[in-house]
C-alpha cells in the first residue's frame, strides 16, 4: 500500500468515528421469520444447540428466513512493527515479508483452510517495508497512516461476500495487541501478555516491559487514538474490514488474539458494534479468553491454536455453513408429513 485507497468515505480518523457512530442492525422482519421456520422443523425443539441460535443470528444479517453461506470472504493482512527491534518475537520481523511470499505461493496454513472452506482468499499487504513506529519511543502511526490502514480494510472486503474472516501476519503484533487490550480495559501488561511466536521467559518479559512503557508514554484519551499509538496497520485494516462489514450487514467471524483486540476498539467505540461478529476460537494466548469474556463473545472452537492467519475463525466457517444449510434445507413437519411433536 503506497497510496491512499480510493473510495473510502472517510479521509480521518474523526470520518471513521461518525461512520461508527450510525451502524445499521439486524433485519428483525428476517431474524423473526428465521425463527418461526426453526419452530417447525423436523427435529425436537432444541436438539441443534448452538446451530440453531448461529443460523438465525445469520438469517438476521441477511433478512431472509433461509439463510446461506455460499462466498465466504478470508482477509489477511499484513503488516511490520517497530517494536520487533525490542526483541518481543521470536522470529525476526523479516520473516513478515517471508510469510506474505508463501500466502501468495498457497503454501500457508491458510491456503489450505480457505480452500477446505470454499472460501475467496485475498492477502493485503500494509507498506512492510515502512514499519510503525516503536511506541515506546512515539505513537505507532500518524493520523494519515491509521487512516490510510483504516481504508485498506475498508476497501478490502467484496460487497458479494456472505460471511467475512480477517487474519493477520505481522511479526510483534501480539505486544501490540496485548498493549491495546491493557489500554482499553485496563489491568497489568501481564494479564494481557502470552508467548506469541514462542517467546522465552526473557522474551516473555521484554513484551511486559514493552507494553508498561507504551502505556505510560501514551495516555490516549479514545479507543481509536490507542489504536493509531499502541496498534500496527494490520490492526487498523481489520478494524476498517469488520466496520465495512457491518455497513455491509455481511456476519464476521473473528479470529484470535490480535484480530480480537483489533475489534475491540470498534467496540469501545460505540456499544453493539460487534453484533455482527462471532468468535471463531478461543486460542492459547491467555489475553484472547479475558478479551472474549468482556465482550461477552463465546467461541465456537477450542482446538489450542495460535497461529494467526485467520486459521481459526477459517475453521468456523464450516460450523457456520452447516448451521445454516440444516436450517435452510431441513423439511418442516409439514413438508415431510411427520406429527409435530
Amino acid at each position: 500500500m503506497t497510496n491512499p485507497p480510493s473510495g473510502a468515505p472517510f479521509s480521518t480518523p474523526d470520518g471513521f468515528a461518525t461512520l461508527m457512530a450510525a451502524l445499521p442492525g439486524p433485519d428483525l422482519a428476517g431474524r423473526a421469520a428465521a425463527q418461526a421456520r426453526d419452530s417447525v422443523l423436523t427435529k425436537p425443539r432444541g436438539a441443534l444447540g448452538r446451530l440453531e441460535t448461529l443460523a438465525i443470528w445469520v438469517a438476521g444479517w441477511q433478512g431472509t428466513a433461509r439463510p446461506r453461506i455460499t462466498a465466504p470472504q478470508i482477509i489477511v493482512f499484513a503488516g511490520n512493527h517497530g517494536i520487533a527491534a525490542r526483541g518481543v518475537s521470536a522470529f525476526p520481523a523479516a520473516v513478515t515479508a517471508q510469510m506474505v511470499a508463501k500466502f501468495m505461493a498457497g503454501g500457508a496454513a491458510i491456503n489450505q483452510l480457505a480452500a477446505s472452506t470454499g472460501a475467496k482468499l485475498d492477502i493485503v499487504a500494509l507498506d512492510l517495508d515502512r514499519p510503525t513506529t516503536d511506541f515506546t519511543t512515539g505513537p505507532a502511526m500518524t493520523d494519515h497512516d491509521l487512516t490510510r490502514a483504516l481504508a485498506a480494510g475498508w476497501q478490502a472486503v467484496d460487497p458479494a461476500a456472505d460471511l467475512l474472516v480477517v487474519g493477520e501476519m505481522g511479526i510483534a503484533n501480539s505486544t501490540s495487541a496485548a498493549a491495546l487490550a491493557c489500554a482499553l480495559y485496563g489491568g497489568t501488561p501481564e494479564d494481557w501478555i502470552g508467548r506469541g511466536t514462542g517467546v522465552d521467559d526473557h522474551g516473555l518479559q521484554r513484551k511486559a516491559e514493552t507494553v508498561r512503557l507504551g502505556l505510560a508514554r501514551h495516555q490516549c484519551a479514545t479507543p481509536l487514538e490507542a489504536l493509531r499509538c499502541l496498534g500496527g496497520r494490520e490492526l487498523a485494516a481489520m478494524a476498517g474490514a469488520i466496520a465495512r462489514a457491518r455497513h455491509l450487514s455481511v456476519p464476521v467471524i473473528l479470529d484470535g488474539f490480535i484480530c480480537t483486540a483489533a475489534a475491540a476498539v470498534l467496540d469501545a467505540m460505540t456499544p453493539g458494534a460487534l453484533d455482527h461478529c462471532l468468535a471463531g476460537h478461543v486460542s492459547q494466548e491467555p489475553g484472547h479468553a479475558r478479551l472474549l469474556e468482556k465482550l461477552g463473545k463465546a467461541p465456537l472452537l477450542a482446538l489450542d491454536l495460535r497461529l494467526g492467519e485467520g486459521s481459526g475463525g477459517a475453521l468456523a466457517i464450516s460450523i457456520v455453513k452447516a448451521a445454516t444449510a440444516c436450517h435452510s434445507d431441513m423439511a418442516t413437519f409439514a413438508e415431510a408429513g411427520v406429527a409435530d411433536v
